[in-house]
């Protein structure tokens, strides 16, 4: 049974992944903070390892990735998916606090889950894996007002190549995913707040987030001789290609 864990599984993206590699199989390690959430994802799926944990915190991440490498024998994927995004603003308008807990979350703590799976898939035999990072449309083309989750998304992007590079010599791919508008909680209240600034502006276009994670399901689903070095997966008329 192949192997992959999941960051942020408890909802949105993440747990629309999870739900579909459950279905499909898979060994799937459902980590975040909230274990109730988890527990809801896990409930009758056999394949199913809860791990309450803050990918802000390193012992934690740590200790969540030994333990599903025990209960799972291997790490074949990390789909490195958490992060938020905090409240608009001009850069002059944005809180501080708001700006390190993005940091924290979206780049400090896909960092952490990465050097964790990274060093997991090195020494485990046979050696090597996939490390999947959830980019954004925001890491090519950022929306107005999105200082913090502009510059950590386009941080992440820097982040996949180079783990892309480093991990050649131990058979570890790293790819990247950029999503645009699925349906979540985030773009759904990203979408009641341009509604507010905009009433005569039309709906935001949307796609089913199951889409985005079949999208993940092929990148993992790759021997490790082949990679998807970057996918945009996107609503087809959302404004991304010529945007500014």
């Amino acid at each position: 049974m192949k192997s992959i864990l999941i960051t942020g599984a408890s909802s949105g993206i993440g747990r629309a992944t999870a739900e579909l590699f459950l279905r499909e199989g898979w060994r799937v390690g459902l980590l975040a903070r909230r274990a109730g959430a988890l527990e809801e994802v896990a409930a009758g799926q056999a394949g199913a390892v809860v791990l309450p944990a803050d990918v802000t915190d390193p012992a934690a991440v740590e200790a969540a990735f030994a333990t599903f490498t025990r209960t799972a024998g291997r790490l074949d994927v990390l789909f490195n998916n958490a992060g938020i995004f905090t409240p608009p603003g001009t850069i002059d308008e944005i809180a501080l606090d708001d700006w390190f807990r993005a940091v924290n979350v979206n780049l400090n703590g896909m960092f952490l889950a990465a050097r964790s799976a990274f060093a997991a898939m090195r020494a485990q035999d046979p050696q090597g894996g996939r490390i999947i990072n959830n980019g954004s449309i925001a890491s090519h083309v950022p929306r107005p007002h999105s200082v913090p989750y502009a510059a950590t998304k386009h941080a992440i992007t820097g982040l996949t190549r180079s783990l892309s590079l480093d991990g050649r010599p131990f058979d570890i791919a790293c790819g990247q995913i950029d999503i645009g508008n699925a349906r979540t909680p985030m773009v759904a209240g990203l979408a009641e707040r341009q509604q507010a600034e905009a009433p005569d502006a039309p709906p935001m276009d949307t796609m089913a987030v199951e889409d985005a994670a079949k999208s993940v399901l092929h990148m993992a689903g790759l021997p490790l001789e082949a990679n998807v070095q970057f996918m945009t997966v996107m609503a087809t008329k959302m404004p991304y290609i010529g945007r500014g």
